[in-house]
């Protein structure tokens, strides 16, 4: 999964994209690259973000969602929490939801329910954006995070989506201190055997400034591919990243070595 933030202020590539015609050719690149989902979104969810108004998020992503579906031969998700832009992403023809909120928004789950074509990420994040990386706590991260998936998951089969349609993300960084993202993804093997698809999302994150020493989001590029092949391995279904074409080569060598289908 390509990452296309079409946003002035997201931690890596804030204003890098905010033109739609630099967005439509960045997210060409990438599928050319080998992305096969391209990831749009409008409103920074990196912490202490301030939150967008749904106009202006709909502005940012409408145009470049219906560029995108008319010219590109993968599927387009849209990365937003607001029940009302997924419905007009969805008609702009995005096939995917990815939802850092899990559909809890209101009328988000029935909105989903009402369109069967549509695949959903369900991510987990404790608290929400502007203060999630104040205090995070946990007394077990692992089952607590699973617990709250596997609710979030009865909410929407209970609802009438299928399970098949369902993916679910851990929200690594959302919500969690150095030591919680780690153990998380030790348990990503866990994971995906409770639940199936697993997307996982680490690219460039402060994560690896702490563990590496401190650097810029676009010198943790080898961190964040190397981290993204052990999740592979682990099993996960989805690789959200920045780095495309380093991400493809990994996993190609990856799958040479191991003879493993990635």
């Amino acid at each position: 999964m390509g990452v296309l933030n079409v946003t002035p202020d997201s931690f890596s590539d804030g204003g890098d994209w905010l033109q739609p015609a630099a967005a439509v050719a960045h997210a060409q690149r990438m599928r050319d690259e080998g992305a096969d989902i391209i990831d749009v979104g409008g409103e920074s969810t990196r912490p202490g973000a301030a939150t967008v108004s749904l106009e202006q998020e709909r502005r940012r992503v409408v145009p470049v969602i219906e560029a995108l579906a008319a010219q590109l031969d993968i599927p387009i998700s849209i990365d937003t929490s607001k029940p009302q832009l997924m419905a007009d992403a969805v008609a702009a023809g995005a096939g995917m939801v990815n939802d850092v909120n899990a559909l809890r928004a209101e009328g988000a789950v029935e909105l989903m329910a009402a369109h069967p074509e549509v695949s959903i990420v369900l991510m987990h994040m404790q608290g929400a954006p502007r203060s999630m990386q104040q205090a995070p706590c946990y007394d077990d991260v692992v089952s607590e995070v699973a617990d709250f998936l596997e609710q979030r998951r009865q909410i929407c089969t209970q609802a009438g989506i299928a399970a098949r349609r369902l993916v679910v993300d851990p929200g690594i960084g959302f919500g969690k201190t150095l030591e919680h993202n780690l153990t998380l993804l030790r348990a990503t093997g866990q994971l995906v055997e409770r639940f199936g698809p697993v997307l996982l999302g680490v690219s460039r994150k402060s994560m690896f400034a702490q563990l590496l020493g401190d650097r810029p989001p676009r010198q943790r590029v080898e961190a964040s591919v190397q981290t993204a092949m052990l999740a592979a391995q682990a099993g996960a279904a989805i690789l959200r990243v920045h780095d495309v074409k380093q991400t493809r080569e990994a996993l190609s060598l990856l799958r040479a070595i191991s003879h493993a289908e990635f």
